[in-house]
C-alpha cells in the first residue's frame, strides 16, 4: 500500500481510543499524519502511537479536512454533533457508537461478516461499527448462517466491566479492594455492585421487558445478516471481568449440522479459533485466551439434546479489541484497500 491517509481518533484518551491507537501501530496502518483527538479536560495529554507520541488536541477546534479517515470511539451524543461535521468536511467517518447503527442509509459491519457492505460509506461519508456483543456472535455464527441458515438465535452474554469504559474498570477494581480489605462498597456507575456479582442489566430497560444492549443484538444481527427473519432472545449480563466478553450460544438452523461439521467449518473461518475437546479446561474463557488476541474463540460445539436442528455453541473474544477497536482498523483496512 503506497498511498498514505491523514487520519484521527475521536476519543483517543478512552480504553477504545488508546486501543486503536495501538493497532493501528501494530497493523502498520498507511498513516500519513495522525491525530488523537479528545475534550478539552484531555488537551496536552501524551498517548503512544507506535515509537512516538501524540499530543491530544480538543476536538471542538479541529478541522476535518485535515484527514481522510476519522475513527470515533466517543459517546453517541458526541458522535451525533461531530461525525456529520467530519463527513460534511470530505472526511470518512468509522464511529463505535450506537448513533448511527440503525440508520438505512449508514452501513453497518463486521469486515469477517458483511463487507460488501462498506461501499455503501458514500452514502453519508458514515460506516457503524456494531456492538461488541454482536461482532463476536455473529463472527461464529457467519459460516453457520451461510452452510445451513441460522434460523433462531438463544444468546446469553456474560459481558467484562471494560464494556462500560474506564470508569466500569475504575469501579469493580475500586469494589474488589474495598471488600478484600473488609471495608463496605456502595454502586456509583452501575445499579447494584458488580464486585464478585452478576448482574442481568447492561443499559436501560425498554417498554418490551429487555434492556437497550439486548435489544442492540437482534436489531444489529438482522441488519447486517442482511436478514429480517432471524430470531434473536438475547439476555445481557454484566460480569465481574475486567476485559473479555463470553457468551453461550443456542441456535437453530434450516438444515441440520452435527457438531463435528460445524467445528470443521470454525476451524476453517476467518477470525475464528476453535478450542473444543471432550477434557477439563479444553475451552476458551475470556481471560485465559482472548485478552490482547485478535480472534473470536469458540468451544463447547454440541448439538443440542432439545431440539433437532439445534446447536450450542461457547464464545469469548477481547470486547475492547475485537469487539470495538480491531474492527474498526479492519474496516479502514479494507476502505483503503478497495475505495479510496
Amino acid at each position: 500500500m503506497s498511498k498514505k491517509f491523514n487520519v484521527a481518533v475521536v476519543g483517543a484518551t478512552g480504553a477504545v481510543g488508546e486501543a486503536i491507537l495501538s493497532i493501528l501501530a501494530e497493523r502498520k496502518f498507511p498513516v500519513e499524519k495522525i491525530y488523537a483527538l479528545a475534550g478539552s479536560q484531555s488537551v496536552g495529554k501524551k498517548l503512544e502511537f507506535g515509537k512516538r507520541w501524540l499530543k491530544v488536541e480538543e476536538l471542538d477546534e479541529f478541522d476535518f479536512r485535515k484527514v481522510e479517515i476519522a475513527l470515533f470511539s466517543a459517546d453517541s451524543s458526541i458522535s451525533e454533533i461531530f461525525a456529520p461535521k467530519a463527513a460534511d468536511a470530505g472526511c470518512i467517518v468509522i464511529d463505535n457508537s450506537s448513533q448511527f447503527r440503525y440508520e438505512e442509509d449508514v452501513p453497518l459491519v463486521v469486515p469477517e461478516v458483511n463487507p460488501h457492505a462498506i461501499a455503501d460509506y458514500k452514502n453519508r461519508g458514515i460506516i457503524a461499527n456494531p456492538s461488541c456483543s454482536t461482532i463476536q456472535m455473529l463472527v461464529a455464527l457467519k459460516p453457520i448462517h451461510d452452510a445451513v441458515g441460522v434460523t433462531r438465535i438463544n444468546v446469553c452474554t456474560y459481558q467484562a466491566v471494560s464494556g462500560s469504559g474506564k470508569e466500569g474498570i475504575e469501579e469493580l477494581a475500586m469494589q474488589t479492594a474495598n471488600l478484600l480489605n473488609m471495608k463496605s462498597v456502595s454502586p456509583d456507575l452501575y445499579p447494584k455492585q458488580i464486585a464478585f456479582n452478576v448482574l442481568p442489566q447492561i443499559d436501560a430497560f425498554q417498554e418490551n421487558g429487555y434492556t437497550r444492549e439486548e435489544m442492540k443484538m437482534v436489531l444489529e444481527t438482522r441488519k447486517i445478516m442482511e436478514d429480517d427473519a432471524i430470531q434473536v432472545n438475547p439476555t445481557a449480563v454484566r460480569v465481574p471481568v475486567f476485559f473479555g466478553h463470553s457468551e453461550a450460544l443456542h441456535i437453530e438452523t434450516r438444515e441440520k449440522i452435527t457438531a463435528e461439521q460445524a467445528r470443521s467449518l470454525l476451524s476453517q473461518a476467518s477470525g475464528v479459533t476453535v478450542i473444543d475437546e471432550l477434557c477439563d479446561g479444553a475451552y476458551p474463557t475470556a481471560v485465559t485466551d482472548s485478552v490482547g488476541e485478535d480472534a473470536i474463540f469458540v468451544g463447547r460445539i454440541r448439538e443440542d439434546i432439545s431440539h433437532p436442528r439445534g446447536l450450542d455453541m461457547w464464545v469469548v473474544s477481547d470486547n475492547v479489541r475485537k469487539g470495538a477497536a480491531l474492527n474498526s482498523v479492519q474496516i479502514a483496512e479494507i476502505l483503503v484497500k478497495d475505495y479510496l
